[in-house]
């Protein structure tokens, strides 16, 4: 039988055109946020527009390790790669999964029974031929573990593991710091940064890259720069053991074709008080690129100058490809809790859009000095509001318009950047967004970045201290408040929703017991090993309400007219006294920019409270934390919201697709994955953490429903 010509390029022209298409019978969701550009984009389609409605839950799996009531979370976004699901359990246990069937292959207990400390975002796979590791963090630790049967690399580090708390130029027994989110992996080489506590005499956050297969330090990024080095100017005095912070918490993004990292960093530490750190402290609030393979400076650009709102670069910059006129631009777009999307040349840091400089106020606190000007950029607008008024009050009823105008009728209102003041200020956006450590997620189809953000503001209320003289605070309760307890637990020790209460605290527990948690962390709250026992007894004794006047209380009950710190007392949403948000709906929202033009492509509120729309109230959204996933079949995956639901939309306008209610909120990023030509999501749902809902410990995984 014979072929024409024609049949025969035709056939040709199949044949290389499959062989163009990925394999979907089998993909990965290798890497933290998707891939190593951090785009949170899957090019899986079998679940699109037209088949998601058929959606049906595949397996469920439970760790069984949740706390009681909301004090306990899953903020893990799940690796699919070596044929394993890689997860994390509320506890930090680490757990390999059949992804198909949800049938455990292994675990590792970091903790071994004892207390954990912090959250996990998730992990870290790197292979060279046969030898397969998961980098994982948990506490201070840095683990390598095989990534086949989940034993301990023994020789990696000491024993399997690496003690971050080393190599930032502080006593390692007298700090504690832990890695929320993985590292990133260039070559063999893992390229890791911290979190921090927030207070006065945190450490640094140095970036530091460790050899995969050794765990010995390969370079060290100073973030607060030491002398001779670039930026050391920007401090004023020099940089102390006082000053620290500057840390990326969020996780980082890859180029790897240039070998440049993208590094978004954080506050100095204090977050809200920088008398004792004058200048634009480089290289705070910074997107920072690096040389992966030397850590050398490429370029920077500060996003806040001398931030004193705790306006941290949140989550790892998104490297996309962006149209200028008939060029394409290889661009890093980096997202922000002010609500804003600054977007650069990915190789000389240039802007894309303008960037102004406006002046903005002062601050009325004693040896403040705010920076005159901020960088505000033209384009994209804001995707939030950015500044608070009488106007800006919520209208849900007359009651809660009432309620707030009396919390805030007498204390600072404004535009973003105002200062902090002992008057009281409402900060708007506050200090969860804007965007949060979720980020961003980009279409390159289309160029669209979707990005969900917050809408709260938050009240915050300095107060004087001073550490040369005391003044009016006891013992205990200045070291309360210097260490920053306050932030969490409020300076009146009475908590929220999120934080527990610390007054009435003999009721719960004994004091060894609270000793414990103090030195060693609990939980989602970290470990304070830099107090001396003497502190800790002054702490203790302040906690359980005993007499604790020593050096404390001066005769004349003045405090000093020049302190030389302030703290403030808690991070405080303004909320009605129902605990609604105090300004106008909506108070979550899923938003779609253009990063071609600049424009905003769509917004639509993000979750519900059912109570509100039984009244007659429109969708208001909710606060949210977790990130979206976009695919190549039309869609828009995230979870995030107070109300416990996960949702899919229509990636083209925003309209809701489909829609789950999870056993406890889904405040995690999702995976989507590809296994024998079967399209799978997972999404944590692990409640609790800071929106304070209660806890869960279930990975849920769905699939279209067989035919």
């Amino acid at each position: 039988m014979g072929y024409s010509n024609s049949s025969v390029a035709a056939l040709f022209l199949v044949l290389i055109l499959s062989c163009n298409q990925p394999d979907k019978r089998n993909v990965n969701w290798d890497t933290y946020r998707g891939d190593k550009s951090s785009t949170g984009y899957s090019g899986l389609d079998q679940i699109n527009k037209s088949t998601v409605d058929k959606l049906e839950v595949a397996w469920i799996y439970h760790t069984g390790d949740a706390s009681e009531g909301n004090r306990s979370t899953i903020e893990c976004n799940p690796i699919i790669v070596n044929g394993l699901m890689y997860i994390t359990s509320p506890q930090l246990k680490l757990i390999a999964l059949d992804p198909q069937s949800g049938k455990v292959r292994w675990k590792f207990d970091p903790f071994a029974g004892t207390e954990s400390t912090g959250v996990n975002r998730g992990v870290t796979y790197w292979a060279n031929e046969d030898d397969k590791r998961i980098l994982f963090s948990a506490g201070p630790w840095l683990y390598a573990l095989n990534a086949e049967n989940g034993a301990l690399v023994l020789s990696f580090g000491d024993s399997g593991r690496i003690d971050l708390r080393k190599g930032l130029g502080r006593d390692p027994a007298q700090v504690y710091v832990w890695a929320s989110s993985p590292g990133i992996i260039y070559q063999d080489l893992l390229i890791q940064g911290t979190g921090l506590n927030e207070g006065y005499g945190t450490p640094p956050g140095f970036i530091r890259a460790f050899d995969v297969k050794t765990g010995k330090l390969a370079w060290t990024f100073h973030t607060i720069p030491e002398p001779g080095e670039f930026g050391f100017e920007t401090w004023q005095p020099s940089p102390n053991e006082d000053i620290g912070g500057v840390n990326c918490w969020g996780g980082m993004s890859l180029d790897e074709k240039t070998g440049i990292v993208y590094v978004p960093l954080g506050s100095p530490a204090f977050d809200f008080y920088g008398g004792n750190r004058k200048g634009e402290n480089l290289f705070g609030n910074c997107l920072l690129a690096l040389d992966a393979k030397t850590g050398e400076r490429k370029w920077h650009y500060q996003v806040v100058h001398h931030d004193l709102w705790d306006y941290d670069l949140p989550a790892p910059p998104n490297l996309v490809s962006v149209k200028r006129g008939d060029t394409v631009v290889d661009a890093v777009a980096q997202v922000t809790k002010m609500g804003t999307v600054f977007l650069f040349d990915r190789y000389t840091g240039k802007p894309l859009f303008p960037i102004e400089e406006r002046t903005v106020g002062k601050s009325e606190l004693i040896g403040e000095v705010a920076s005159p000007t901020q960088p505000f950029p033209v384009k994209p607008a804001p995707f939030v509001r950015q500044e608070f008024s009488k106007q800006t009050i919520t209208n849900i009823s007359p009651e809660a318009h009432a309620n707030i105008w009396d919390l805030v009728k007498n204390v600072q209102t404004g535009g973003i950047y105002t200062a902090p003041s002992v008057r009281g200020m409402v900060q708007l956006p506050g200090t969860r967004g804007g965007a949060e450590w979720g980020g961003a997620s980009f279409d390159p189809e289309t160029n669209i970045l979707y990005v969900n953000a917050n809408e709260e503001a938050m009240l915050i209320t300095m107060s004087a201290m001073n550490t040369e003289t005391k003044n009016t605070l006891s013992a205990g309760e200045k070291i309360y408040a210097v260490n920053n307890c306050t932030m969490c637990h409020g300076a009146d020790r009475e908590g929220d929703k999120v934080f527990p209460a610390l007054n009435n605290l003999s009721d719960r527990m004994t004091e060894d017991q609270a000793a414990k948690v103090i030195k060693s962390g609990r939980g989602q709250m970290p470990a304070f090993p830099s107090l001396s026992s003497q502190d800790r007894t002054e702490l203790l004794n302040f906690l359980f309400d005993k007499r604790n006047d020593k050096g404390g209380k001066k005769a004349n009950g003045e405090a000093e007219k020049k302190p030389t710190r302030y703290v403030h007392d808690g991070w405080k949403p303004l909320r009605d006294k129902d605990g609604y948000p105090g300004i106008k709906p909506p108070w979550g929202t899923l938003n779609a920019i253009d990063l071609n033009s600049g424009d905003l492509v769509w917004q639509v509120p993000l979750g519900e409270y059912p109570e509100l729309l039984r009244k007659g109230i429109p969708v208001t959204g909710t606060p949210n934390i977790g990130g979206c996933v976009v695919t190549a079949g039309g869609l828009v995956m995230i979870a995030a919201t107070r109300d416990e639901k996960f949702r899919i939309f229509d990636k083209d306008n925003g309209k809701l697709l489909w829609q789950y209610k999870l056993p406890a909120g889904g405040y995690a990023m999702p995976s989507t994955y590809s296994i024998e030509s079967k399209q799978y999501i997972v999404i944590a749902a692990g409640g609790g953490g800071k929106v304070g809902s209660p806890s869960g410990d279930a990975y849920i995984v769905f699939r279209l429903k067989e035919d």
